[in-house]
C-alpha cells in the first residue's frame, strides 16, 4: 500500500538556520532518502518552496478565487513529502519516524486512496 508522509515544520526556524546547520539537515535528508530508495520503499518525494510562494484556490458560485499563501495560520507549515510503499501502517509509521523533521516538527501519515 502507498502512504503519503507529509512533513510539517516551523518554516521560520529553517529560514533562520545557519548555512552549516542547513547543510547538516540536508545531509540527513539525503541519507534518509537514499536509505528508503535502497530498501524499495521510496516512490516519490520533494521539499516545498516557502509558504510565501503558495497560492490557495477556491471556487465559489462558479468564480475562481485566489489568496496568496496558505489558508490557515499555523505554527508548523507543510514543508515536503515522501510517497512510500509500505506493507502496512506500522511500517509506514516506522518510515515516518526516521524522517529528520520528526524530531522537531510532525509527520502526517496518510494512506493513498486507490481508485479502481
Amino acid at each position: 500500500m502507498q502512504y503519503l508522509l507529509l512533513i510539517y515544520r516551523n518554516e521560520q526556524k529553517l529560514i533562520n538556520m545557519s548555512p552549516a546547520d542547513r547543510q547538516a539537515v540536508s545531509a540527513e535528508y539525503g541519507a534518509y532518502t537514499q536509505s528508503i530508495v535502497q530498501s524499495g520503499n521510496f516512490k516519490a518525494g520533494d521539499g516545498l518552496q516557502p509558504t510565501t510562494t503558495a497560492t490557495t484556490v477556491r471556487v465559489r458560485e462558479g468564480k475562481t478565487l485566489t489568496t496568496d499563501g496558505p489558508f490557515a495560520e499555523t505554527r508548523e507549515q507543510l514543508g515536503g513529502y515522501y510517497l512510500v510503499e509500505a506493507k502496512d501502517l506500522d511500517t509506514a509509521i516506522a518510515l515516518a519516524a526516521r524522517i529528520p523533521e520528526a524530531r522537531e516538527g510532525s509527520i502526517e501519515v496518510r494512506p493513498v486512496m486507490i481508485y479502481k
